[in-house]
């Protein structure tokens, strides 16, 4: 293996393990507010779920915005514009890999029964992929609406934080300094919610259960927008946005945090 090989290696690993470390610790701390609504003890129960699925997640959210960022480093680019772009990239990859599982879970999801055994995630896909298949009726329902959500997500959530990062000054002061980020990751994870949540409602239309048992109303993410709009009005379009903001403001400002300072360990110590 040659030297040029080792050290992108090297720096791979560094940021799946820096971004997987970022997703734990973020469902760890989050995890309870998923929760707090309907319990008041046993906030980390059913934990293990969303760490085995988001964890991963968030290393392939990490790596691919540094693998974009540094393709972008050989076009033309403002380095302003090139944190867009390369988040919406990351976006973009993260949708592809996370969709099926968004299918399967949203399906789980709707057909919860107490009086009835749930199937495993692994039947439930399988149930899913032999009566529609792997395409856009299948496994992969509703990909343009989560391509959307992760994409414009991912552009304003990296955009507006590396951007706004390197304007503010830096404080000598540790403690000011942690604050800094953090007040930057709080607003980016907040704002990036606000613009994307019409995807993610257009989203949990497509591949929820539809209104009419048998008819699929909402097939397009664009379409199905135009019709929450048309027949429930614009605040539909932003429905959920409050738990939204109070799960990824903070928690999008913990997973920056997180990622940078595991980065940097990772950096000096390995």
């Amino acid at each position: 293996m040659t030297g040029k090989a080792r050290g992108f290696g090297r720096e791979a690993a560094h940021q799946i393990l820096a971004g997987g470390s970022a997703g734990l610790v973020e469902i760890c701390l989050m995890h309870p507010l998923d929760v707090v609504k309907t319990r008041l003890f046993g906030f980390y129960k059913g934990i293990l779920p969303p760490i085995l699925a988001e964890t991963p997640k968030r290393a392939v959210k990490f790596f691919t915005f540094e693998q974009y960022k540094k393709l972008l480093g050989n076009v033309s680019l403002s380095p302003a514009l090139t944190f867009a772009v390369a988040g919406l990239g990351s976006g973009l990859t993260e949708a592809v890999v996370v969709n099926p599982f968004e299918v399967v879970k949203v399906s789980l999801q709707a057909n919860r029964d107490a009086f009835t055994e749930q199937p495993s995630t692994f039947a439930k896909a399988r149930q899913i992929i032999q009566a529609n298949g792997l395409g856009l009726r299948g496994l992969n329902k509703g990909l343009s609406a989560t391509l959307g959500r992760h994409g414009v997500f991912n552009m304003v959530y990296f955009g507006f934080y590396f951007n706004v990062k390197n304007i503010v000054p830096v404080s000598k002061d540790p403690t000011l300094e942690f604050l800094r980020k953090f007040g930057i990751g709080l607003a980016s994870g907040t704002i990036a919610s606000v613009i994307n949540i019409p995807f993610d409602v257009a989203k949990s239309r497509i591949q929820g259960p539809q209104p009419v048992p048998g008819e699929i109303k909402y097939r397009t993410c664009f379409k199905t927008m135009a019709t929450v709009y048309k027949e429930e009005g614009f605040l539909a379009l932003y429905k959920g946005l409050v738990p939204k903001i109070m799960r990824l403001g903070p928690g999008g400002a913990v997973m920056l945090l997180v990622y940078e300072y595991a980065s940097r360990w990772l950096q000096e110590n390995w």
